[in-house]
């Protein structure tokens, strides 16, 4: 399959809510959708997480692009991630096609990057709910992910969202 077209599996500040969503997903994405990265870990950066292969679930969501805006899109997270191509030794990222798996109660829709396949177990499935997702995802380029795996701070439970309190309630 071509990995041309494949959703993109987001984790950190392009998530709802987060400083960079708006500002890089909002009219160039036509759909959302909780999802989860298996084989995988999640380190605290300087403001923004990072990504690295590893026994582990990340958290985070599928993202869609809408129609024509792919080709922006790509670019634009490619700039922001700092990904200069596949290995480049400047790299803060590589951009790698991995299996995502959306949310349980999300209704599945085909789409670009779905691999049709489904996890052992899928059989317990109801009709309908997700299965593995080809996605993009970036994960911390080597010296990066090698120092996160040394040194690093593992963000609880893989999700980006929970290292902060949850917002006091307001009252009227």
């Amino acid at each position: 399959m071509s990995d041309t077209g494949l959703p993109f599996f987001v984790y950190g500040t392009l998530l709802p809510g987060e400083p960079n969503h708006d500002r890089f997903l909002r009219v160039r994405t036509c759909r959302e959708r909780p999802a989860v990265l298996p084989g995988a870990l999640l380190y605290e950066g300087p403001g923004y997480p990072y990504a690295v292969e590893g026994h582990g679930t990340v958290h985070g969501a599928l993202v869609t692009a809408a129609p024509g805006a792919y080709a922006e899109l790509l670019g634009l997270l490619d700039d922001l991630e700092e990904f200069l191509g596949p290995g480049h030794p400047r790299n803060l990222y590589e951009r790698v096609a991995r299996e995502a798996v959306p949310a349980p109660g999300v209704p599945h829709e085909p789409g670009p990057g779905d691999s049709g396949a489904r996890e052992p177990g899928a059989g317990q499935r109801g009709p309908g709910e997700p299965g593995p997702v080809r996605a993009w995802v970036y994960l911390a380029a080597g010296a990066v992910a090698r120092s996160l795996r040394t040194g690093g701070t593992l963000v609880p439970g893989g999700d980006w969202l929970s290292r902060r309190p949850p917002s006091a309630r307001r009252t009227p």
